[in-house]
């Protein structure tokens, strides 16, 4: 920066200096006449230096963006305890880190309390996933229910049908313990996985059918696109599938589980192969009941890179698919909002009009596909995006075609971390609002706190933020006055997952919140809600798994509401638990298979 500071002053001193030479002054020096030329002569030749980086997208990304990258913070002076009060004074603004940022007043040991209210644990299943990630599905066959545990380097099933007696029926990749996982895991060489899948009903075929998502990964991959050439080339040309897969399931195991079709989302270039397709690939779990259509997140090409986040390329939009037949899906439209595409001067200038432009912290774009409060299919028309540092959408779906763009609304940029990565629609119909927020990606409450918002979108044209859901806060007899005392992350991550048995529970909400565990919020008046309810696991510690890896607390739900069980997954295992607020839990098989027939 210094030297382009240096360059713009050499040229205005020598398109000064050629001005007064063109005037031809008598009162100029032969010696201070020659010393201008000089400088003119230089400025004509200087050339502003491109960007230092061999990836075209990312250089026009570079070339269009100002440097706005936040400064790191002090603990203890720039956010941290405030002790006369007992609470927490949280960052502005900070970067992407990958390392812990302790303050003083932090726990020195993982906390290992555990609180309650409105909940009863079922039972506690012990290393059953990964300490990092965890996507949630369900599925009944004769009479057995299976919950499927799964992330790109791990598979398990569990037989669930005594949610209080589980037991694992398949198991693929590593388990992890205090050494670390027993299988060794090259995130550089991912083939044969699943990654975020829905489960539904094919009335066509009669039988359950799995949608797997097949997207670059996000972690082990890249630290820094602008300064690692070779990683930015390998994910350009990605060695796996940049699309999804389509399974008919003929029973529970993945050997009873036959191929269908598989789709690169470079609808542009649908039969490139492996390695020359371009874009993103199928982001976290497809949006898909068993019907006509199913929408993806999804960047179909690379020019698909107006984003901030160090170690990503892409800003996803959607994209609409014809399921009919399961074993032929087609292509039916890409969705994209102001501000994603590079080389389109309506999104470059809608892009630079975001005060997240040049941080190079935000993630912007989506990570989920559309939120449906109900199916196309089933009469559907309205759908909302939550889209990162873009906020939140309303999308006009009444023809998928030709879906259109409602609305939006943002909020004040809150990085690092992630903002407007999901988007609860499960009260929608009942109240016109929708609740979006972020998560928290670095430890130690080191950015700010990611607020959960209500909005009012009863016009979806004109949303606007009505409130917030309550900050959680340590029930009483607690070790700490703040949830960044124990550690790690704290702050919401999802609620409902897509395709959770028997739909949705009006005026209760339950969110997975790391470090704060399960909190259950009473959402029956949307303007003033409530926690009604919560449960706080003790913190793993490293008798039971490597550092790098504690602190998560809860990181993943998913809720059987046809058996008002909720499953939280954890960095050391998963816990069964019932709730009141919920109704009395079914402890057998359900009274209607999942996915509904």
């Amino acid at each position: 920066m210094l030297r382009n500071r240096n360059l713009r002053s050499v040229l205005a001193t020598g398109s000064a200096l050629s001005a007064i030479l063109m005037t031809g002054c008598a009162n100029v020096a032969p010696a201070q006449a020659a010393l201008a030329k000089d400088a003119a002569a230089s400025a004509v030749q200087a050339t502003p230096r491109a960007p230092d980086v061999q990836d075209p997208h990312l250089a026009a990304w570079l070339r269009l963006t100002p440097e706005r990258r936040p400064a790191p913070l002090v603990p203890g002076i720039d956010y941290g305890m405030d002790t006369t009060t007992g609470h927490f004074v949280w960052p502005k603004a900070t970067p992407e880190v990958h390392n812990g940022q302790r303050f003083p007043g932090e726990m020195k040991n993982w906390d290992k309390t555990t609180f309650t209210k409105n909940v009863e644990v079922l039972a506690f299943y012990p290393g059953v996933g990964s300490p990092f990630h965890a996507w949630n599905n369900i599925a009944d066959f004769d009479g057995h229910r299976y919950l499927y545990i799964h992330d790109r380097d791990y598979l398990r099933i569990m037989d669930v049908t005594d949610p209080a007696h589980g037991k694992i029926v398949f198991s693929k990749g590593g388990v992890w313990g205090p050494k670390g996982s027993s299988e060794k895991f090259d995130p550089n060489n991912v083939h044969d996985y699943l990654g975020g899948a829905t489960i539904a009903w094919s009335k066509k075929l009669g039988k359950p059918v799995i949608v797997a998502s097949f997207e670059i990964g996000r972690y082990g991959l890249m630290t820094e696109k602008i300064e690692q050439p070779d990683k930015v080339a390998a994910q350009r040309h990605y060695n796996s599938l940049k699309g999804f897969k389509v399974f008919v399931m003929d029973g529970p195991l993945p050997s009873q589980w036959r191929l269908l079709a598989t789709r690169t989302t470079d609808y542009k270039h649908p039969d490139a192969p492996i390695g020359q397709q371009q874009g993103s690939g199928s982001l976290d779990a497809p949006e898909y009941y068993g019907g006509k259509y199913m929408i993806l997140s999804a960047a179909p090409d690379d020019t698909y890179g107006l984003t901030e986040y160090p170690n990503y390329l892409y800003s996803p939009g959607y994209q609409v698919w014809d399921m009919s037949d399961p074993a032929n899906p087609t292509f039916v439209s890409q969705i994209s909002v102001p501000g994603q595409i590079l080389g389109n001067a309506a999104h470059e200038q809608a892009y630079l009009q975001n005060p997240r432009a040049g941080n190079r912290t935000s993630w912007m774009g989506s990570r989920i596909p559309i939120f449906l409060p109900k199916p196309l299919e089933n009469g559907g028309k309205i759908g909302f995006g939550a889209m990162g540092g873009l906020g939140l959408w309303s999308f006009d779906l009444s023809d998928p075609k030709h879906p259109k763009v409602m609305g939006n609304v943002n909020t004040p940029p809150s990085y690092a971390g992630t903002e407007y990565d999901n988007a609860d629609v499960s009260q929608y119909a009942r109240t016109g609002f929708v609740l979006t927020s972020g998560y928290p990606m670095n430890r130690d409450c080191y950015e700010p706190y990611k607020d959960i918002f209500v909005v009012d979108a009863r016009d979806p044209s004109h949303m606007k933020v009505a409130t917030k859901l309550p900050k959680p806060t340590p029930p009483e007899g607690a070790p700490y006055t703040s949830f960044c005392q124990r550690g790690g992350n704290f702050g919401p991550k999802r609620s409902n997952a897509i395709g959770q048995p028997g739909g949705w529970r009006q005026g209760i909400i339950p969110y997975s919140f790391y470090n704060a565990g399960v909190q259950i919020f009473d959402f029956k008046n949307p303007e003033k809600p409530t926690i009604a309810g919560y449960f706080v696991p003790a913190l793993a510690d490293e008798t039971e798994l490597p550092s790098y890896t504690l602190g998560k607390g809860v990181l993943a739900m998913y809720t059987e509401y046809d058996r008002n069980i909720m499953w939280a997954f954890t960095e050391n295992g998963a816990y069964a638990l019932a709730s009141p607020l919920l109704g009395k839990p079914v402890m057998g098989a359900p009274a209607k298979p999942w996915p509904l027939r």
